[in-house]
């Protein structure tokens, strides 16, 4: 495959053909993609989903093609004059025109998210440009509400459908945004709402969705650019008590759900310079306290005390010992 790809680059004949072997190479062997093999599969396969023809064949090819470039794993370095200006050009192009599929738009985000581990400067290229949180926002929410027609439909409870699928894919795609990227702005709290809305959707027919959604809102906690009132708003607090009344979690779940609680307790519990915003802080404190008074949370931490030990074993985020970390007091 590799010296057919060669010579169909060179020959420069049959571009079709070129197209079709750069996505299987991508998708066999993707792990181990020669710098030689990168230079003639990045500029094909954006070129191919570059193409703005709208029929549901082109459409396919699109998508073919796109989730190929999205299995290019993050370790690989090229130079951003292989794929900068395109792949904007095709997720700019889709929020004006919605040309792409689902898992096409997902996967066009997920290819350029994967460049970042080499470039940082693409941080306000990725938040204040292409608008991430507004547009994984909008396709978080018609995913789910895509899914819960299909459950109500036909009962397609715990099934992989694509879907599903691609609501994973962005999850992965988010939590790797947070893990990398300093920016933030307010279309992010949007995001935090639709990620609830996946939560109440999922929590009772795709488990595997409902615990994704409580990790990464727990990681949200951590970032200080997000105002603990946002959150609350957003539900956030609503998706945590839910959470931790279930009757059975495993010992990381429940690990998440109290670092979310611990990380909000502290940043509520410091002051912050200025009148207004000292008093926008306690206005946020009273609201989660009576929040969680109403919720009988201080009852919830206590009964899992005693296994805080066993989950700092078990999880990366280590937990206070003590049990009033936990509590928001006014």
């Amino acid at each position: 495959m590799k010296e057919m790809m060669i010579d169909e680059n060179e020959k420069k004949k049959d571009e079709k053909f070129l197209t079709d072997l750069c996505e299987c190479y991508l998708f066999l062997h993707y792990k181990c993609v020669p710098d030689e093999l990168l230079s003639i599969c990045v500029p094909c396969l954006l070129k191919a989903a570059l193409k703005k023809e709208e029929c549901e064949e082109a459409q396919k090819e699109k998508e073919i093609a796109l989730l190929a470039l999205s299995h290019i794993d993050r370790y690989y370095f090229f130079r951003q004059e292989l794929f900068l200006n395109e792949i904007k050009e095709i997720i700019q192009h889709h929020q004006e025109h919605r040309n792409l599929t689902q898992l096409a738009y997902q996967s066009a985000w997920t290819f350029l998210m994967n460049r970042l581990y080499y470039a940082n400067n693409l941080e306000s290229l990725i938040v204040n440009e292409l608008h991430f949180g507004r547009e994984a926002a909008r396709e978080l929410d018609e995913l789910a509400k895509s899914v819960s027609r299909k459950i109500k439909e036909e009962d397609e409870i715990e099934k992989e459908g694509k879907e599903v699928f691609i609501i994973r894919e962005w999850f992965c795609t988010i939590n790797y945004f947070l893990s990398s990227c300093k920016l933030w702005n307010a279309e992010f709290v949007k995001l935090i709402g639709s990620i609830v809305r996946v939560f109440l959707f999922s929590k009772d027919n795709h488990r595997r969705i409902s615990i994704q959604c409580v990790y990464l809102v727990s990681d949200l906690a951590k970032n200080r650019n997000i105002g603990i009132e946002a959150l609350m708003d957003e539900g956030a607090i609503d998706l945590f008590s839910e959470e931790m009344n279930q009757s059975t979690l495993k010992v990381d779940t429940i690990g998440k759900c109290l670092f979310f609680f611990m990380n909000a307790s502290e940043r509520l519990k410091e002051k912050t310079d200025g009148e207004a915003e000292e008093a926008k802080r306690k206005t946020t404190k009273r609201k989660v306290f009576e929040k969680l008074e109403k919720e009988g949370f201080e009852d919830i931490i206590t009964s899992l005390y005693g296994e805080i030990s066993l989950i700092n074993e078990n999880v990366i985020d280590t937990l206070s010992i003590n049990v009033y970390d936990y509590f928001v007091n006014i």
